[in-house]
């Protein structure tokens, strides 16, 4: 990758800092001596997104109130909701012919199954196994959605819901997810999977695709559109009487599958529907493949999605001791009742709880046949499910070399497909350099959702701090509606003719001792520094245990809640770099000075993006910091990069873009 260096070079020593940056990075405890906050500070950024997230909610419960006051305007709202769901969703891959293939057979009492692999997108596929019941004509159908277990469809609970179905007069379509069984998507040559589970590579497959305007629920959606596409071709499957059933993850395939076709009939999710409101506020994020950016942001809660697909007949199967919250399963239920009963169809809604935890158990299988034959059979008696023989993953295996990354060697993966949606974006990147700069930024701030113009900054004096070099003032800079900065400013002893400005992903703690770092401002005499923390990093930095390491990300929980509601954290910490300078725009003794400003890790990029509106930098020094957002598509397994993610911003421009928009000197170090 080019390095891409700006029009002048820093003042400062290069080699030094560089040199400076490796030492600070040993040290792993921050001098709490030179905290600012006075409180608890590692929840103020959860804390914040928390509260921005409810003020959406309130505005949608608003708009949901509002909507139960008449048919008329439940029947608006739904139509609306749909509409906000394909939205956030954005375009699918392009469709591909199916070349379905029956790889083997099974047969059972009363049931055979076969072994099924089908194209979605070009050179992309899907594995599946369909069960079909004995006996002819055209049967309605069940499309089952699995979740995060590795053996997918061979899970013994999906095999015995299938078997089930089947002996009760079902076609039933069973599609491994991206990322399970034969699907894994980052393998060795040799098909070995370079993550430990499903969830790590669902949600680093997320990230990247995030960027282009897609998402892992977007990638499954569409191949469990195609196995529609495919099913429907059977001549043994009624295609006015679809049905669709998932557990878990497959829960949330299918709450997604309701809202976007409208070939389904009758939907069944299990162990999943909550809240959106509620997960969030109290335990973060899951796996990329049931996270999707701007949700919040549309005012669309999880039941909203099934919502989308009223009055169609619903059940909702769920576990008294689920991990997936109760009281939030609730909370959805009570909205589906509402808006069922404002259209005069509540006898179409239903609920089934199950003392139990998590999974689609016996006596939830047997409610959702019974539901099915409710609605496909007019037929509502009480189905019991005797014992069922299961096989092996390996007898239910549709790839011949059990991997599709193995049994087709032109198979396209999704970080592959990524790739070449990258390249396929290059026109409409070039169209978008083409334009001027005031379209160029007003696109720009709307990626990043932030507030350009000027704010006024107040600022709070805590007293000052003896460093081993330096003293130091204790600063809190706040700005309305943003969380607090504390910073750590040196004054020179002579008047100011520039200020050093740094940044960190490690915290500024881990600068200020800095011995090669700090002599050289000293000893130039008519320099002042400011080291500061953006929100997330330093003081504010988020409690490592509380994101889970197989998300590959220090701050996932974080990142994944400000795109949720539509303001991605780079934007925001682009905010903060915006107050650090007006800081200094409006201090008497710093104003009228040069600005540089300097950034170790990914962090820089907000200082990239402040300089495309802030004429004040002179340089922008970024020590390894990414270059291009075409790095992590080709580099998908790299960790702590979810904190850059702006959704669809490769459609418009990449790092490099910005580098040559800025009037700033940029220049990056390795």
């Amino acid at each position: 990758m080019e390095r891409f260096v700006g029009r002048c070079k820093s003042l400062v020593n290069t080699a030094n800092i560089i040199i400076i940056l490796f030492l600070g990075s040993i040290k792993t405890n921050a001098q709490k001596q030179y905290n600012v906050l006075d409180w608890k500070a590692d929840v103020s950024l959860n804390t914040y997104l928390v509260q921005q997230m409810h003020q959406q909610y309130d505005e949608r419960r608003a708009d949901f109130n509002n909507a139960l006051k008449s048919k008329e305007q439940t029947l608006t709202y739904i139509k609306a909701v749909k509409q906000k769901a394909k939205q956030v969703f954005g375009k699918l891959p392009e469709k591909a012919a199916l070349n379905p293939q029956v790889t083997g057979e099974v047969k059972q009492d009363g049931y055979r199954i076969e072994k099924i692999v089908y194209q979605s997108f070009e050179k992309h596929r899907v594995t599946a196994n369909l069960y079909l019941p004995n006996g002819s004509g055209k049967f309605p159908a069940v499309l089952l959605f699995c979740g995060h277990e590795d053996v997918s469809k061979a899970t013994e609970s999906y095999q015995k819901t299938a078997i089930l179905l089947a002996k009760n007069g079902f076609v039933v379509f069973v599609i491994d997810p991206i990322s399970q069984s034969e699907r894994v998507q980052l393998t060795d040559e040799n098909g070995k999977a370079q993550t430990r589970g499903s969830t790590t590579e669902h949600t680093l497959l997320n990230l990247s695709s995030n960027l282009l305007g897609t998402s892992v629920a977007a990638y499954e959606l569409f191949d469990n559109q195609r196995g529609l596409d495919y099913l429907v071709t059977r001549k043994e499957v009624d295609p006015a009487k679809i049905g669709v059933l998932g557990n878990s993850g497959g829960g949330m395939q299918a709450i997604y599958f309701a809202a976007i076709d409208d070939r389904v009939r009758a939907i069944v999710p299990c162990s999943y529907l909550a809240s959106r409101e509620n997960t969030f506020a109290a335990t973060g994020a899951a796996d990329g493949c049931a996270q999707i950016p701007n949700e919040g942001a549309q005012l669309l809660e999880m039941s909203d999605y099934l919502i989308a697909a009223a009055p169609k007949p619903t059940l909702i199967l769920a576990g008294r001791y689920d991990f997936i919250d109760y009281n939030g399963t609730l909370q959805s239920f009570d909205d589906l009742e509402k808006v069922y009963a404002s259209i005069g169809e509540a006898e179409k809604i239903a609920l089934f709880t199950y003392d139990d935890g998590h999974g689609i158990s016996r006596p939830k299988r047997e409610k959702a046949v019974q539901w099915f034959r409710k609605w496909f059979y007019n037929d509502d008696k009480t189905i019991v499910e005797p014992e069922f023989k299961t096989l092996t993953d390996r007898e239910l295996f549709s790839s011949t070399k059990h991997k599709v990354s193995l049994s087709f060697p032109n198979e396209i993966n999704v970080q592959q497909q990524n790739e070449l949606l990258f390249s396929a974006y290059a026109e409409s990147r070039e169209k978008f350099k083409k334009q001027g700069s005031a379209e160029r930024q007003k696109v720009i701030r709307k990626l990043l959702n932030i507030n350009t113009e000027e704010r006024k900054v107040e600022v709070e004096e805590l007293g000052q701090v003896k460093a081993k070099f330096a003293v130091f003032h204790k600063v809190i800079i706040r700005k309305e509606d943003e969380v607090p900065i504390p910073a750590l400013v040196y004054y020179s002893q002579k008047p100011v003719k520039k200020v050093i400005v740094w940044i960190s992903e490690d915290g500024k703690n881990k600068l200020v001792d800095s011995l090669g770092l700090m002599q050289q401002y000293i000893d130039q005499q008519d320099v002042a520094v400011i080291f500061a923390d953006l929100r997330g990093t330093g003081e504010t930095a988020d409690k490592l245990e509380l994101n889970d390491p197989k998300y590959f990300s220090k701050d996932y929980r974080n990142a994944m809640l400000a795109l949720h509601i539509g303001k991605p954290l780079l934007g925001q910490r682009t905010t903060d770099v915006f107050s650090l300078l007006e800081f200094v725009s409006l201090h008497s003794q710093l104003k009228n000075a040069a600005l540089e400003l300097n950034a170790k890790g990914n962090i820089g990029l907000a200082g990239l993006y402040a300089s495309l509106f802030r004429e004040n930098i002179v340089n922008l020094n970024l020590y390894e910091c990414l270059e291009s957002y075409q790095q992590i598509l080709q580099q998908p397994l790299a960790k702590d990069r979810y904190n850059l993610v702006v959704h669809n911003v490769l459609s418009y421009y990449d790092i490099p873009d910005l580098v040559r928009w800025t009037k700033v000197s940029v220049t990056f170090h390795k």
